[in-house]
């Protein structure tokens, strides 16, 4: 209930502030069908309402795909951005973007949800092989920051040397924005995070079987190999929709699921998947409102701002983790 209430809360203080103020009776006005000064209607509509449903359907999406992720690894800390999925994602998008401009063939949002899915899926593959070669946490995390450094420095290098002025200016995007979002966005990732967060659901009882440890969960009559392919692909795909339109965003996938278990105070998947997907929206239109506005006119990276928040729950895992191993 309260991160329903925050969703709602976070929604009108995006429409209302900006570099632009709009009244609350303002936007009342345009929902009811009032008579509304027309700037005001495009600032709403054709801005800032796209930008918001885009924050709250990826924001969401991040944290469900880190809830996947904790899951599968049964590690704390494990997420799309610090086990590089994020950065392979975005490295492919990049390749695609520059391919397609240079040919002057139309970039869609398919081509670039289904090049972010590409990279999404071959970084998993690497983190998956060296999870078998790593022993621990730590090197598995240090495993991932490595690929995701690669990844990242391949990826500057594309945008460098790009000739496309539309190109160079993917710099932006590299770093995690949500500016730009169209209604066509907006629709392709809702029908594409809609159908994963069902699928995901669907796996509430097996997640919770698996959960309890993976001997339970095959007495239980889960179906181990296929239930971590389905959470390998679920969370790939959440990951790419997110870099595919806004780039890659730090720390939401880890931080949010800690802070929603913290809050729900429990973590049967049921109730964790749905919390988990309210609380990325929450926590990233959170820090989208900052990144807009804490400097305006000029905006922040939103991984900036996700850093600075979402570090402090990370190191708060870390320390905690440490306790319970003493």
């Amino acid at each position: 209930m309260i991160l329903i209430l925050g969703v709602f809360i976070f929604l009108l203080l995006n429409i209302c502030i900006g570099s632009v103020g709009i009244r609350f009776s303002d936007v009342i006005g345009i929902f009811s069908g009032d008579i509304v000064n027309e700037t005001t209607k495009r600032i709403i509509w054709d801005i800032r309402l796209p930008r918001i449903m885009a924050v709250m359907i990826l924001g969401g999406a991040l944290a469900l795909a880190g809830y996947l992720l904790q899951t599968f690894f049964h590690n704390p800390i494990a997420g799309p951005f610090v086990l590089g999925i994020s950065s392979g994602a975005k490295m492919v998008v990049a390749l695609v973007m520059i391919f397609l401009a240079g040919r002057s063939i139309k970039i869609t949002s398919v081509s670039l949800i289904l090049a972010a899915f590409a990279g999404a899926i071959l970084s998993m593959l690497t983190v998956l092989f060296m999870s078998g070669k790593v022993r621990g946490m730590s090197m598995l995390v240090v495993s991932g920051v490595m690929i995701g450094y690669i990844c990242s420095a391949i990826t500057d290098l594309i945008v460098n040397f790009a000739d496309d002025s539309d190109i160079v200016n993917l710099h932006n995007w590299s770093k995690g924005s949500f500016s730009g979002m169209t209604w066509e966005n907006v629709n392709a990732m809702m029908v594409v995070v809609a159908v994963t967060f069902i699928a995901v659901f669907m796996l509430s009882k097996p997640l919770g079987a698996f959960g309890l440890g993976e001997v339970y969960a095959k007495n239980m009559g889960v179906n181990i190999k296929r239930l971590k392919v389905e959470m390998i692909v679920l969370s790939s795909i959440l990951s790419a929709c997110v870099v595919a339109f806004a780039g890659p965003i730090s720390f939401v996938g880890i931080a949010t699921p800690h802070l929603v278990k913290k809050m729900i105070g429990t973590t049967k998947p049921i109730l964790m998947i749905p919390a988990c997907f309210l609380g990325g929206s929450v926590f990233c239109m959170f820090c989208d409102l900052i990144a807009r506005n804490l400097f305006s006119p000029t905006e922040l990276s939103i991984s900036t701002v996700t850093a600075i928040f979402g570090v402090p729950v990370v190191l708060w895992v870390l320390v905690n983790q440490k306790k319970g191993g003493m």
